[in-house]
């Protein structure tokens, strides 16, 4: 157990000072609701570091499957109400002590991010745009009552995190150690309210190639009778209580023959995201016979994912020159069915932290098998594979750009 339980009346009236001594408090604290002033910051100087007595043996590159192994540490810092973000610790990786009434079990106070550390040729450690991770954290928390925090702070104390598991990094191309930052709140209350303490921990697996193998293009299932965000939602935040629900609709297309599901939105059946991925399409426009990249926008139902805009803006810089139209804007299935019968559909693909670019070779819809561009020998199409190579020429720091955060030593 990471803390014991102690009598919760007891721990919250001592001084902060003696709070932070005892290594024996619960993370469910009793505690008011979040506070509006101005509270104690996130302070990467007062980091404290206990190393694990007993290191890991590293799983061999080629058995690691995705999520399954951590490495010896994890990051953890304590909000309180009273006091705000208390130090933060990295400490041997273990359980944590929760009272069964914190408020996290009951109203699914939870928020997370994914991003990860690479390994370049020289074997300093990188990470990929994590600025954009902790905005998108810091609006995720904030949208369910949650404390906000120093994004460049967490970006710092995530450093030193990343490069104390540095040998967890295998250094073969395609590997990478998946961090996962996560915010909880530990209030132990059945009351439903604003959170008044909260921890906010970062644990983190070495993982594969999410295609060990090379591309595989996936099939879907145009998903219609549930829905995963509607507007005025939580869709474009990334909450845990928006993943469970959509593991019904996945497994429901998967005993029907399908990789995934394809959610669709409204009357109109506007295409939204490909399981926990932002969705691109590659089309000839009708009117104008230009090539065109679509994604869907960002009107509140679409997750601000951080591969979505990086694909987006490499888009931009290398497509737009040549002629391409770059485009958010809502598109449906029918526009979709009619360009696969046109011909004029040239490829589709996911994107997202773990694979990076998904390739789609169909899409079952309405009893239609809406082919997406992809001969019968080929699994990725052109633009998917030069935006998994561009991007990943940036994470492995084979391209020197401000989107690499390279770890200091």
């Amino acid at each position: 157990m990471l803390r014991q339980l102690r009598p919760q009346s007891a721990l919250f009236k001592q001084s902060p000072s003696r709070l932070l001594a005892t290594c024996m408090r619960a993370y469910s604290i009793e505690a008011t609701s979040a506070s509006t002033i101005k509270l104690q910051d996130i302070d990467p100087s007062k980091l404290s570091i206990t190393k694990t007595k007993t290191p890991k043996e590293l799983v061999p590159p080629n058995e690691l499957v995705f999520g399954r192994t951590f490495t010896d540490h994890m990051l953890s810092l304590e909000w309180t109400a009273a006091d705000g973000w208390l130090p933060a610790r990295i400490t041997p990786y273990q359980n944590l002590s929760l009272d069964p009434a914190s408020c996290v079990f009951h109203y699914a106070f939870e928020c997370f991010e994914g991003m990860k550390a690479y390994k370049d040729k020289d074997g300093r450690v990188r990470l990929f745009r994590p600025t954009k991770n902790m905005e998108r954290m810091n609006k995720s928390s904030a949208r369910i009552a949650l404390p906000t925090f120093d994004g460049a702070a967490m970006i710092q104390l995530i450093a030193k995190f990343a490069a104390m598991e540095e040998r967890f990094i295998p250094d073969t191309r395609g590997y990478s150690l998946y961090l996962r930052p996560t915010m909880i709140g530990t209030q132990r209350t059945l009351g439903v309210g604003p959170p008044g303490s909260a921890l906010l921990y970062v644990i983190a697996s070495p993982v594969g190639p999410y295609y060990p193998t090379g591309f595989k293009a996936v099939s879907l299932e145009a998903t219609d009778y549930a829905v995963r965000a509607w507007p005025g939602g939580v869709g474009d935040k990334k909450l845990g209580a928006n993943y469970a629900p959509c593991i019904l609709p996945q497994l429901e297309a998967a005993k029907r023959g399908f990789h995934q599901n394809l959610w669709l939105f409204g009357d109109e059946e506007y295409v939204t995201e490909v399981g926990t991925m932002n969705m691109f399409v590659a089309i000839k426009n009708k009117e104008t016979g230009q090539n065109e990249l679509i994604t869907a926008p960002l009107d509140g139902t679409i997750l601000e994912g951080v591969t979505r805009d990086s694909v987006l803006s490499l888009a931009r810089e290398k497509l737009a020159p040549e002629g391409w139209i770059i485009s958010e804007r809502k598109y449906t299935m029918p526009e979709l069915f009619e360009a696969s019968n046109d011909g004029r559909l040239l490829e589709a693909f996911g994107a997202g932290t773990a694979a990076v670019v998904s390739p789609v070779r169909n899409i079952s819809w309405k009893g239609n098998l809406v082919e997406c561009g992809l001969r019968p020998d080929q699994e990725a199409g052109e633009i998917a594979q030069k935006m998994k190579d561009w991007i990943e020429s940036r994470q492995y720091g084979d391209e020197e750009h401000e989107w690499s955060y390279v770890v200091p030593k």
